[in-house]
């Protein structure tokens, strides 16, 4: 049985073949086989169109009916430089690899830098008595991508495409991926009208509209409700900071790569922040703390800005400025593990008040570059594994995906096409209160130092609310959605009942709007349920006579007559249970 990768890899260079019969001037990046399919790099004479992935997967189909050979061949460096004379990034990557010989493939007459495996010839890749080429790969996008991930290479263009076992996994596949496109959150944004992005105000750097600000809204008054619940004092902190703060907290040493240049303001450097915490130590550090006044919870909603490459950018989940609701927390040894336990008990209720079912849990250890010592770290991840397995968590490790300055606990959510996206956060810091010299008086009167917790429970809000849109589908609870009523007036004769009820329904804090245009009754029931509104509530002659609303509740339809009282207790009741 051939693995699908190497089925996957194969067919990689198929398409490379493909490209070079249609345009014989190509220049050839890489193309390994990944997730669900393959994909190869291109620097070509003109920009790609989709009818050019008809024309190239067409064009695999023909070479693969030559059942093609592939033959591996060791050759000398010396060798492989004059085959891929004219191809420049071939001889970048010959220039680099070790030893005297390097591996090529032969497929045809397409030649390619490769260590393999491979299938034996495209025999491999036909399938049935009358031997048709299979039918179980598709070239599916056009991309831009840098030539090894860098801004300072040239651009090349990526062709991705998928293959599977079988035509039926391929369908499965391609169905799921439809079904994604639907529940696309940059795709639901506009047609829900909750957000934007513009040219203009800069790649990365989302505007919320009307409806959008209100989600947002929604979201910060639950977590501010929480954190008050939990016993943190909110604070605030500035958008900028000087070099120096960035300087003794290690982030222009180790995270200087995600910051944005520093401006000057009268001679002096300053920096967006990236991250809220050299902040809220400041706040810890204006006066003296006891043993008594621990554990310090100081939290806040807090805006940092990342420089993010204009390639990974993505909707809301992958942005250049964001919103945390942010925290650290500020505790003795012996209070450790009950506070990590606590913050993990309160990110999992969260995540399921939101309906969240689908995430991994991973421990996040030291990563190459960090600071402090390797006991102190050996100790923190203990701490976190202690923690995770007190509450029987399944988790997986996350080699070298702490961040500089501790090691941390991550769950990510998965969006519409099971892609993960980290979302709650919990990093143990025994490194930065060393750093700032920060202090409290233990009970023997003694200065100490304190143990210091980073935690998100949502992480960066703007991501948070893309992933919620992609597993909701747009169709939001009712207590999340901007919009939670709409009041349909049959005639303008009813429209007077029509507004007393939205007077009704807005004292009881609910969020309402009327829908009195010139329009058919079915027409806006229809833009209702295309704007995902929760209940429509149409009123005619029956309705203004009997002060009561006819009910069509979303993914149910019409659900009958209903005094208005008794609908308001039903919402509020579902608002309440946060359904």
């Amino acid at each position: 049985m051939i693995k699908i990768e190497t089925i996957r890899h194969s067919l990689a260079h198929m398409m490379a073949y493909s490209v070079q019969e249609l345009f014989p001037r190509v220049k050839f990046g890489i193309g390994p086989p990944i997730e669900n399919g393959f994909y190869y790099d291109f620097d070509l004479p003109r920009s790609l169109t989709p009818q050019d992935l008809s024309t190239i997967e067409k064009k695999m189909r023909e070479i693969i009916r030559k059942d093609i050979v592939f033959q591996r061949k060791l050759i000398f460096k010396v060798e492989a430089k004059k085959i891929f004379q004219n191809q420049p990034y071939k001889l970048e990557l010959i220039k680099e690899m070790p030893g005297k010989k390097v591996s090529i493939y032969e497929s045809g007459k397409f030649l390619d830098l490769c260590l393999g495996p491979h299938i034996k010839s495209t025999l491999q890749l036909r399938s049935g008595q009358a031997k048709e080429v299979i039918d179980s790969f598709k070239l599916t996008k056009i991309a831009g991508a840098y030539w090894r991930g860098s801004e300072k290479n040239p651009m090349l263009t990526r062709i991705y495409g998928v293959a599977f076992k079988n035509k039926k996994e391929l369908d499965n596949y391609l169905r799921n991926l439809e079904e994604a496109g639907k529940r696309d959150h940059r795709v639901l944004g506009q047609k829900l009208d909750l957000f934007s992005f513009d040219e203009e105000v800069g790649a990365g750097l989302p505007l919320f509209h009307p409806k959008g600000a209100t989600l947002r809204k929604i979201i910060e008054d639950f977590i501010i409700q929480e954190l008050r619940r939990a016993n943190y004092q909110l604070v605030n902190s500035p958008h900028i900071g000087k070099e120096s703060l960035f300087q003794t907290s290690g982030h222009l040493d180790f995270y200087k790569e995600n910051m944005y240049s520093p401006f000057e303001i009268e001679k002096e450097k300053y920096y967006l922040k990236p991250m809220n915490c050299p902040f809220h130590i400041k706040i810890y550090k204006s006066k003296m703390r006891s043993y008594k006044d621990l554990p310090i919870k100081l939290a806040e909603l807090g805006t940092v800005y990342r420089y993010e490459k204009s390639g990974v950018l993505h909707g809301l989940v992958r942005v250049r400025g964001f919103t945390q609701d942010d925290a650290h927390i500020w505790c003795s040894p012996d209070q450790l593990s009950k506070e990590i336990t606590k913050i993990l008990k309160e990110g999992l209720q969260i995540l399921k008040t939101f309906s969240f079912k689908d995430f991994e849990v991973y421990l996040s250890t030291r990563p190459a570059k960090y600071i402090g010592t390797l006991k102190l770290w050996k100790k923190a991840e203990n701490s976190l594994k202690f923690s995770l397995n007190k509450l029987k968590i399944k988790y997986q490790t996350d080699i070298g995906g702490g961040v500089f300055y501790g090691p941390k606990i991550d769950i990510k959510i998965k969006d519409s096409l099971q892609r993960l996206w980290q979302c709650t956060t919990i990093q143990v810091d025994f490194n930065l209160p060393e750093k700032f010299n920060i202090n409290f008086i233990n009970k023997q009167g003694k200065k100490q130092r304190p143990i210091m917790i980073h935690r998100a429970l949502i992480g960066s809000l703007e991501r948070f609310i893309g992933v919620l849109l992609e597993n909701s589908a747009g169709a939001l609870p009712l207590w999340l959605s901007p919009v939670q009523i709409w009041i349909i007036p049959v005639g303008s004769r009813h429209k007077k009942y029509a507004h007393t009820i939205v007077g009704r329904i807005s004292e009881s804090e609910l969020r309402v709007e009327i829908k009195d245009e010139a329009e058919t009754v079915s027409k806006k029931v229809r833009e209702g349920e295309l704007q995902k509104i929760p209940y429509l509530l149409v009123v005619g002659d029956k309705e203004t006579k009997a002060k009561s609303v006819r009910v069509r509740e979303r993914g149910k339809g019409d659900i009958g007559i209903m005094k208005l009282n008794k609908f308001l207790e039903r919402v509020k009741r579902e608002v309440k249970r946060k359904k």
